[in-house]
Order: C-alpha cells, then structure tokens, then sequence
C-alpha cells in the first residue's frame, strides 16, 4: 500500500526522483497517467491492468464511459526507473498536471498521485474535514 507524502522537484530534463518507500512496492516499471483533479496517478503493473481491465470493460455504446476509458488510456505511459531511481516524465503529462519544479508524490493506497506543489497546496486549502466525514457517511466507511 502506498502511503505518505514526499517533496521532490524535477530537473530541466523532467526526470523526477521517486522515494525509496514508493520505489519497493513499484517495482523497476511501472505506468503513469493521467489523474483526476489535475494531477498524476502512478499504478504498479499489477494494479495498473486490474483499473485497465475495468476501463476496457465498460461498454462502448456509452459516450460517458468512451470518455473516461479514452482520458486514462490515451496519454498513459509505461515507465522505468533509472540507476538513480528516477523516471523521466513525457512532457504531455508535465503539461496537464502542471508540473515545472517542485511536486509532491502522494501515497493514495493502490496509487501514487503526483501534484505540483502549487496545485496540492491549494487544493488542501480548501479542506474542511468535518464536513467531508459528514458527507462520506452513508458510505458506511469506519475508522
């Protein structure tokens, strides 16, 4: 399970140095695409072909679900890291998070979501906790 938060920038070249805790539940490659909310989602293989195989099974007669599978499918990349550990991002993907320097790698369970440092920060902001609690509620969720 991924967990946890991590400040990291990126180079000129756009490689971006992944922590060593996310690093050992990754493995050497692993696919990156796009999320929602603006930011990166970053799936191990194995989790990255069970969300696939969902994607692939909507049906196609649905716009909405040709939508959906289209936005994660088409700009998604299988990557590997360097000796360094880093990933070199594909500049479409630096461009619809908004990714220039300073980032943040969120552990989200079964995904690493990658933000710009910017983009986090205000969206954190914006958090009101009680209020989310209130809301999540009916989904029967415990602590």
């Amino acid at each position: 399970m991924f967990m946890g938060e991590y400040n990291h920038t990126i180079d000129a070249k756009g490689r971006l140095s992944i922590p060593s805790k996310f690093r050992s539940i990754l493995g050497m490659e692993f696919v990156v695409s796009k999320g929602i909310d603006s930011c990166l989602y970053v799936y191990a293989n194995e989790d990255w072909e069970r969300f696939e195989k969902n994607l692939t099974s909507l049906p196609l007669i649905d716009k909405g679900a040709r939508q959906f599978a289209r936005f994660f499918l088409a700009g998604a990349a299988s990557l590997e890291l360097d000796p360094q550990g880093r990933i070199l991002l594909p500049a479409s993907l630096r461009e619809f998070a908004g990714l220039e320097k300073d980032v943040v790698l969120v552990g989200v369970g079964t995904r690493i979501e990658i933000w710009s440092k910017e983009k986090w920060d205000e969206v954190n902001a914006g958090v009101d906790i009680d209020d989310i609690t209130e809301a999540m509620k009916d989904l029967n969720l415990t602590i």
